[in-house]
C-alpha cells in the first residue's frame, strides 16, 4: 500500500479532522507502523458509534499499517462518577466494550488492550500527568470538562480537575503517534500538542472522527438549536431513545427509527442520512431503498452522495427511508446480537452492564 492510500484510509469517514494532514504524511513518510490510540469509558451498553463505528474506523486504521491501541479507561469513569463510581461494575463494563468490538469485528490480535487501572502503577505515568498539570491553568483544565460529556460549570470535584491532565499524558505515556479520538475529546487532544514539547515529547498528530447525532430532534431533548454542545447532540446511551444500541431487538430499532428526526429535502442534522453514510455505505455497497410501484418503485444507491442529492430534491419520503434504514440495521446488527447469545462470557457481562445504574 502507497503512502497515499494509507492517508486516504486513515481520513476516511467518519474521519472529520486531522490536525495536520502535513504531519501525517510525514509520520507515514519516516514510520511504517505509527501507533494511535483511543480511550473509552466503560460506562453502559454500546450505541452503534461506541461500538459499530469505532469497529469500522479501527479497522481503517489497523489495515493503513497502524498500530491500535484501546485504552479501557476504567478510572476515568471511576473519576466521572460513571456507574455511580462502582469502580468493580466500571470494569466489568470495559471488560463487556472488548466483546463487543470483537462481536463487531475487530481481531483482538491486531490491536492491544491497555487499562488504565494498569498503568497507574508506574510511577513514570503520575509525572507525566503532573508534568502536564504544570504547564496548564486551572482556568484551561476546566475548559477541558467537555471531554467528560460536562459542562465547565458541571465540573464540582478536584477529582474531575485530574482527568484532563491525565488523558494528555496518555499518548505519551502509551509510546502513541496519533491521537485517534472522538470530535467531543478535541480539548484534550489538542492540550496533548500544547505541552509536547515542553515535557520533551514530539505532538501526536490528532486525527478526530465524527460522532453520530442523537435520533431525536434537538428540541424534542429539552434544548434550542443554539448554543448546544456536541454533548447535547450525539447519541448517548444515558437517553436510549437518541440511540440504537447494537443489542436492540428488531422491534426497538424500527419504533427508534420511526421516531427519528428526518425532515423532508433536509440533510443537515439529519440523523437517518448519517446512519446511511457513516454505517451503511461503510457495510455494504448496495444500498435499496423499497416502494410500491405507486409511489415509484424501489430506488438502489451505490453511494451516499446520490442519496443525499436524491433526498435533498425530495424524491425520497422520510418514512421510506426510515424503513430501509431499519432493514439494514436489522441485518447489520444481527451478528452482534448472535454473538452475545451464543458465548456465555460476553452474555454474562451484558447483563451485569443491563442491570448496573447508569449515570451520565
Amino acid at each position: 500500500m502507497d503512502l497515499e492510500e494509507k492517508i486516504d484510509l486513515i481520513l476516511k469517514p467518519p474521519t472529520e479532522e486531522v490536525i495536520t494532514r502535513e504531519e501525517l504524511k510525514e509520520l507515514l513518510e519516516t514510520n511504517e507502523h505509527p501507533v494511535a490510540y483511543d480511550g473509552f469509558e466503560p460506562s453502559g451498553m454500546a450505541h452503534l458509534g461506541s461500538g459499530l463505528l469505532r469497529a469500522i474506523k479501527l479497522k481503517d486504521m489497523v489495515d493503513a499499517g497502524v498500530k491500535f491501541k484501546l485504552l479501557i479507561a476504567d478510572w476515568f469513569g471511576w473519576i466521572n462518577n460513571k456507574m455511580g463510581g462502582d469502580l468493580d461494575k466500571i470494569q466489568k463494563a470495559g471488560e463487556y466494550l472488548i466483546e463487543v468490538w470483537k462481536a463487531c469485528g475487530i481481531d483482538p490480535d491486531k490491536v492491544e488492550i491497555v487499562w488504565t487501572s494498569d498503568v497507574v502503577d508506574d510511577k513514570e505515568y503520575w509525572k507525566k500527568v503532573i508534568g502536564v498539570a504544570k504547564n496548564t491553568t486551572v482556568k484551561r483544565m476546566a475548559r477541558c470538562s467537555t471531554i467528560m460529556g460536562r459542562k465547565e460549570g458541571e465540573m464540582i470535584y478536584t477529582a474531575q480537575l485530574f482527568y484532563p491532565a491525565m488523558q494528555a499524558a496518555d499518548p505519551f505515556h502509551l509510546g502513541c503517534d496519533i491521537c485517534q479520538l472522538g470530535m467531543d475529546q478535541r480539548h484534550a487532544t489538542i492540550l496533548s500538542r500544547e505541552v509536547a514539547e515542553k515535557l520533551g515529547f514530539k505532538k501526536p498528530v490528532c486525527v478526530h472522527y465524527h460522532l453520530l447525532l442523537g435520533l431525536l430532534e434537538l428540541k424534542r431533548m429539552g434544548s434550542e438549536q443554539s448554543g448546544l454542545q456536541l454533548e447535547d447532540k450525539k447519541m448517548s446511551k444515558s437517553k436510549s431513545d437518541t440511540c440504537i444500541f447494537v443489542h436492540d431487538s428488531d422491534e426497538e430499532i424500527k419504533r427508534k427509527m420511526n421516531n427519528a428526526f428526518c425532515k423532508p429535502k433536509e440533510v443537515e442534522n439529519n440523523p437517518v442520512l448519517e446512519i446511511c453514510k457513516y454505517i451503511i455505505f461503510r457495510k455494504q455497497k448496495i444500498f435499496l431503498i423499497e416502494r410500491p410501484d405507486k409511489f415509484g418503485g424501489n430506488l438502489e444507491f451505490e453511494n451516499y452522495e446520490d442519496l443525499e442529492k436524491t433526498y435533498r430534491k425530495g424524491e425520497i419520503h422520510p418514512l421510506d427511508l426510515k424503513n430501509a434504514v431499519a432493514k439494514e440495521l436489522i441485518k447489520i446488527l444481527e451478528p452482534i446480537r448472535k454473538y452475545f447469545e451464543k458465548n456465555k462470557k460476553a452474555k454474562d457481562l451484558l447483563e451485569v452492564v443491563k442491570q448496573a445504574k447508569i449515570t451520565r
